[in-house]
């Protein structure tokens, strides 16, 4: 779905004098090592429980070799835990491999248990979380119910005191439940951006249909008058009146450019930016650079009291404003765009389109190329740029206002 997202909004890869984001997104795959690394440093916090079994085997209630097997057991148990997390990140979410790796977690746990006694219990634990990542959303809560319920046979089959059952049952059931349930919210979040490519995607097809409806229309009437009139002059060629014969070749070739005006028009009108699809494509862009997107749907609307020129010329303005949020918006994370009317003083009428972050601010630095360019395709509409911090001073605000052309029926408010 990538390629329906423009590049001048796709996050720029790192690279020489770039710099690698951190964030581990959940359901988003890892792209490198470093970000592998963050992720499983993460992990590691959650392996404190493991504090229960590590002091078991240091303490002398077991042999030697058993010892030597309990840390095998142990180590073979974390590497498969945490081989998992590395692999489902790396890889597709629906590596088949985790059953697998589930199982043998289980079976290690059960082991363990049974061979240990009660400090190994917190190993089912884990063996729940797992379960709750690899299994469907629908099957998840079965399986993590089953775990718990041999969890707790165990328990009672090695006679675990009441107050400990209760502390080892619990946290294995919730730690499951609550990894199933994020698993259903990164399913939900990987098809709402598939959805947001796809109406991207949509939006530019219908920018293509209405092209070559326009096109059939211009060139289907033109060409069938060129096919007429070419006709007639060369039967009045034939009967030699040369004088309405070139006529009629004079009204081709006036036909003829009127039709190559006229295709012109409908492709200068196909390439100009509309707000339906620059709206798609700054969602796509400000969720890829991780980035809450706040926008009135109703941008996306046919504003019919703006003329092509003025609604292009807003759409380059959300098209900048939200480039600069994505490249230069440190910090942010929240983006508000907004479409509003608004009356001067000397009654004159301007629609407003408004796109604020809540970033670091530009600070003292300069305004860039793009918004001098901005700025000057705003005037040649009659429009105006207006650029400042943001609301209680944070941030940065963009305000691009064009006038209302044809208003009908309109008063102020």
């Amino acid at each position: 779905m990538s390629k329906f997202i423009p590049a001048r909004f796709r996050p720029t890869g790192t690279g020489a004098g770039g710099s690698e984001s951190f964030a581990v997104v959940p359901g988003a795959r890892v792209e490198n090592v470093r970000q592998l690394v963050v992720k499983l440093a993460w992990m590691l916090l959650w392996m404190v429980y493991l504090y229960y079994p590590v002091e078991d085997l240091l303490g002398d209630e077991h042999t030697l070799a058993g010892k030597l097997a309990g840390w095998i057991a142990l180590t073979a148990f974390l590497a498969a835990y945490l081989g998992m997390v590395a692999v489902r990140s790396m890889a597709s979410p629906h590596w088949r491999g985790g059953m697998a790796v589930a199982g043998a977690m289980l079976l290690i746990a059960l082991a363990t248990s049974l061979s240990f006694g009660v400090p190994w219990l917190v190993l089912f634990t884990y063996t729940s979380v797992c379960v709750g990542a690899v299994l469907p959303p629908r099957l998840g809560l079965i399986g993590v119910a089953g775990i718990t319920v041999i969890a707790v046979l165990v328990a009672l089959g090695i006679h675990t005191e009441r107050d400990t059952l209760a502390a080892i049952v619990l946290p294995c059931f919730l730690s499951g439940l609550a990894m199933n349930g994020l698993q259903r919210l990164i399913s939900t979040m990987r098809e709402l951006r598939e959805a947001r490519a796809t109406v991207a995607h949509l939006a530019a097809s219908e920018e293509r249909l209405r092209l070559a409806r326009d096109l059939h229309d211009l060139l289907g009437h033109s060409l069938s008058l060129i096919t007429i009139k070419a006709q007639l002059a060369g039967r009045l060629l034939d009967q030699e009146k040369g004088e309405a014969g070139r006529g009629q070749v004079d009204d081709i070739e006036q036909v003829a450019r009127q039709a190559l005006t006229d295709v012109r028009e409908a492709i200068g009108g196909f390439r100009r930016p509309t707000l339906a699809v620059e709206l798609a494509a700054a969602r796509s862009a400000l969720t890829a650079a991780q980035i809450a997107v706040e926008a009135d749907p109703a941008i996306a609307d046919p504003q019919p009291d703006l003329e092509a020129p003025e609604a292009a010329a807003l759409a380059w303005a959300l098209r900048e404003a939200v480039t600069n949020v994505v490249r230069h918006g440190q910090g942010a994370t929240r983006c508000g765009i907004g479409l509003d009317r608004t009356w001067e003083e000397d009654g004159s009428r301007f629609a407003v389109l408004e796109v604020s972050d809540n970033g670091r601010g530009p600070g003292k630095s300069p305004a860039g190329n793009g918004l001098s360019g901005l700025q000057e395709r705003l005037a040649l509409v009659g429009g105006r740029l207006d650029t400042g911090p943001g609301a209680r001073g944070k941030g940065f605000r963009l305000r691009a206002l064009v006038p209302v052309r044809a208003v009908a029926d309109s008063v102020p408010e």
